[in-house]
């Protein structure tokens, strides 16, 4: 692997998959859309500053160097991240305003989305793949 690919440990994204797939549970069983804003935060700190609190706490509990884990690109997980970021604060603000159906929606959708990555199936990198050869096809023609 080419060392200058930036890179995140398989281990550290799970977690924050698994806090966002928590966050929605503990929103829809208590019905305080408050607990979108720990995923939806540390997103937001992760696209703009480069730093996820999950992430960066998670770290912390790693048994080997991390570069021993299998990685996750990084450039595919901030496209994931946008992603859930969106869905995150859609579903908040709808909360936030009584329009459940919304909130329903999109948390059902990033939640959906991050256990069935958990589980081996990348939704958003499947979109980023689509996504690029859209692009390419559309430039050589």
């Amino acid at each position: 692997m080419d060392e200058h690919v930036r890179s995140i440990p398989r281990p550290l994204v799970r977690t924050n998959q698994w806090v966002i797939v928590l966050s929605v549970l503990a929103t829809w069983l208590t019905h305080q859309e408050w607990f979108l804003l720990i995923p939806l935060i540390s997103g937001l700190c992760g696209l703009l500053f480069q730093f996820n609190p999950i992430m960066r706490l998670a770290k912390l509990f790693l048994r080997r160097n991390p570069k021993e884990y299998i990685p996750e690109e990084w450039g595919q997980q901030q496209f994931n991240q946008k992603i859930a970021v969106i869905c995150l604060a859609l579903g908040f603000i709808g909360f936030l305003l009584g329009w459940n159906i919304v909130g329903y929606i999109f948390t059902i959708l990033v939640a959906l989305a991050a256990f069935i990555a958990i589980l081996g199936f990348c939704i958003g990198c499947f979109l980023h793949y689509q996504w690029k050869q859209y692009k390419y096809r559309r430039s050589n023609s």
